[in-house]
C-alpha cells in the first residue's frame, strides 16, 4: 500500500511547501483540493474549508493548473487524485474535474452522492444519485479517469454498504468507493472486513483519520448527549492495526490518503506522524 496526503488536511502549506513536507515525510502521492477559496476569507488564519491555502482553484487556466503536475512530479510523487466537492449532482461541473484530472495525470477524482438531512426521502436521492452515477461513468471512460464514491456521514452512502448499492449499478473500472472509516464513526459503521469483502472491485482509495464520542450532557429526557468529534490516530476509536489486516486480507494495494482534521500536529508533523503510525501497524 502506498500513502498520500488529501490537501484539505495541511490547509497552512503553499503547494510547494505541500509536496516537498510529502516527499520528506516518504508519501508516494497527493490528492488535490479541488475547491476555491473565496476573496472575503483570504485574509483569514489558514483553516480546512475556508482559507486553504493548498487548494487547486477551479476558475484557474490550463498554465496554472500544469504548476501542480509540476510540482508534484518534481518531488517524485503521483497526483493521486483531484478532489472537489460534487454533492450537488451537477454534470457539468463534474465534466470539467475529469478533465483537469486527464491534465494532471491523476487517477481518479471524487464523485458526488447526495446528501441526506430528512428533508427528501431516501428513494428519490437514490435514483437521482444513481441516474448521475451512470453518467459520471460515462465520462469516466471518456477522459481515462476512474471517478470514486466517498463513505460520508450525512450523505447517502454513510457506509461501505450504502456506497455498494449506489456503484454496483456501475463498471468497477469506472466507478469505485473510496472507503473512509473515519467518516463512519460519525455515522455508517459495518465491520471493516465486512465491508471490504462486499465492495471487492468498487474498493479504489482509503482516506485515513480518526474520531470518538464524548458525552456531553443530558438531554431535555434526562438521557445522555453525545458528540462525535476528530481525535488524533492514535486517540479514536478506530483500530487501525486491525483495518490495515482487513485491508490486506481482500488484496488492497491502493493508496491510504491522510485526512486528519484533529488539529493536534502542524501539518509537516502530522505528515511525519502519519508516515510513522502505518508503517509501525504494516
Amino acid at each position: 500500500m502506498k500513502l498520500s496526503v488529501f490537501t484539505v488536511s495541511t490547509p497552512d502549506l503553499t503547494p510547494e511547501e505541500l509536496v516537498q513536507a510529502a516527499r520528506e515525510a516518504g508519501l508516494h502521492g497527493v490528492e488535490w483540493r479541488f475547491k476555491e477559496v473565496p476573496a472575503e476569507v483570504a485574509g483569514e488564519k489558514p483553516s480546512y474549508w475556508r482559507n486553504n491555502l493548498c487548494s487547486i482553484d477551479p476558475s484557474s487556466s490550463e498554465e496554472q493548473l500544469l504548476r501542480f503536475n509540476r510540482i508534484t512530479e518534481a518531488e517524485g510523487l503521483e497526483v493521486a487524485s483531484i478532489t472537489p466537492y460534487l454533492n450537488s449532482l451537477d454534470l457539468e461541473e463534474t465534466e470539467r474535474v475529469f478533465a483537469v484530472a486527464r491534465l494532471l495525470g491523476a487517477k481518479s477524482i471524487r464523485v458526488g452522492a447526495a446528501g441526506y438531512d430528512g428533508s427528501t426521502p431516501y428513494p428519490e436521492l437514490y435514483d437521482k444519485t444513481v441516474r448521475y452515477l451512470k453518467e459520471a461513468e460515462r465520462l469516466a471512460k471518456q477522459y481515462g479517469v476512474k471517478g470514486v464514491v466517498e463513505t460520508h456521514h450525512l450523505t447517502i452512502a454513510p457506509s461501505a454498504g450504502l456506497a455498494h448499492r449506489l456503484v454496483s449499478h456501475c463498471d468497477p473500472d469506472q466507478i469505485g468507493v473510496l472507503y473512509d472509516p473515519g467518516n463512519m464513526v460519525h455515522e455508517g459503521y459495518e465491520q471493516f472486513k465486512m465491508g471490504l469483502e462486499l465492495l471487492g472491485p468498487y474498493l479504489a482509495h482509503v482516506h485515513v483519520k480518526n474520531a470518538a464520542w464524548s458525552q456531553t450532557g443530558t438531554r431535555e429526557d434526562g438521557t445522555a448527549a453525545w458528540r462525535c468529534e476528530w481525535s488524533s490516530l492514535a486517540d479514536g476509536v478506530i483500530d487501525y492495526s486491525r483495518l490495515l489486516q482487513d485491508l490486506k486480507s481482500v488484496g488492497y494495494d491502493g493508496y491510504l490518503g491522510i485526512e486528519d482534521f484533529s488539529g493536534h500536529f502542524g501539518s509537516k508533523e502530522m505528515l511525519r506522524k502519519f508516515a510513522e503510525f502505518i508503517h509501525e501497524r504494516m
